[in-house]
């Protein structure tokens, strides 16, 4: 049995013209600046959220000078108002990185930093949009700091958009590494779950893997799913896709069927655990988080989320 993805994942969300003819006109920026808004972006890749997780917070962009900072970018124009983003040194820079957070945070009424990973599903459309291209590109020019030709430092261009390198001249534009992410299913009631080996004990996902150069997109699902499984899948159908800006990927979205009856060989360093799970008890782990013993799922943020949300009928009436 088919199905379809009940709503757009989190960060495929936008309310914002992105403008692209108006990046590089400064004419128009120069004009738009006044009433122009600014959001910041720590480099731990946090933004201060307010409104329970539900919005952005925003600043004048006029506080930041009375022209766009060299290393702002433009995320977008909405009824005349353009939305920037500046990256900030986090206060706690200093500190050791901890672990990535499996729990999604208290949400409070006080304003908090917190990341993508952690906001992504209750941000509303405009913030979401913001936050997610503003962290795709703040990752990206962190990475695109010297010229792959001549090794020469590069500045940024066009409203952050693109690189010039000091040296040579060369332009580069933002990277987007596409990605398949497939949930496996046996065109019945069950679905295929695992978890890496960075991921705890009891928490799962969908399979998914990159696309390797001269790959088809279904290709690259039928081998991956093979290569970390040893399931030989079919009826591969295409769901959607959402930016996941970790560093830099596009997570395009697949189902596909396979046999329950065939055994799982897991690949060596990639998959910890894998197993079959009931359509009740994904509906059941999702809509009462916690309830299912050893069966906690990918969090709202991303796109698995809302695959296994989709596929299991949880949050529906029905």
């Amino acid at each position: 049995m088919s199905f379809d993805l009940v709503g757009l994942p989190a960060l495929s969300r936008a309310a914002v013209d992105r403008t692209e003819p108006v990046r590089g006109d400064e004419e128009q920026i120069a004009a738009l600046w006044p009433k122009s808004r600014m959001i910041v972006v720590d480099t731990r890749g946090r933004t201060l959220v307010s409104g329970r997780g539900t919005k952005v917070v925003d600043r004048p962009a006029t506080d930041f000078g009375d022209r766009p900072p060299l290393n702002a970018v433009l995320l977008g124009v909405q009824d005349d108002v353009a939305y920037w983003a500046v990256p900030v040194p986090a206060e706690d820079d200093a500190a050791p990185v901890t672990p990535r957070a499996w729990s999604a945070p208290e949400l409070t009424d006080e304003p908090q930093w917190l990341d993508l990973r952690q906001a992504g599903a209750t941000l509303d459309d405009m913030s979401a949009g913001l936050f997610t291209t503003a962290a795709a590109l703040f990752q990206w020019h962190r990475l695109a700091k010297f010229c792959a030709k001549c090794g020469s430092p590069t500045v940024p261009a066009k409203s952050g958009w693109h690189t010039a390198c000091s040296g040579c001249g060369r332009e580069e534009y933002p990277r987007t590494d596409a990605a398949v992410i497939c949930l496996v299913h046996d065109g019945a009631d069950q679905v295929l779950v695992a978890r890496g080996p960075e991921w705890p004990e009891g928490r799962f996902s969908v399979l998914a893997g990159f696309v390797e150069a001269g790959e088809s997109l279904e290709a690259c699902v039928a081998r991956e799913v093979l290569e970390e499984v040893g399931v030989a899948v079919r009826d591969i159908r295409y769901l959607g896709s959402q930016p996941w800006p970790f560093p830099r990927s596009l997570m395009i979205g697949f189902e596909a069927v396979a046999d329950p009856a065939d055994p799982l060989l897991l690949a060596d360093g990639e998959i910890a655990e894998a197993k079959w799970v009931s359509r009740a008890d994904v509906r059941k782990a999702i809509e009462e988080p916690g309830s299912v013993p050893g069966l906690g799922l990918a969090g709202g943020a991303s796109i698995a989320f809302r695959m296994l949300q989709s596929w299991s009928g949880a949050g529906s009436s029905s």
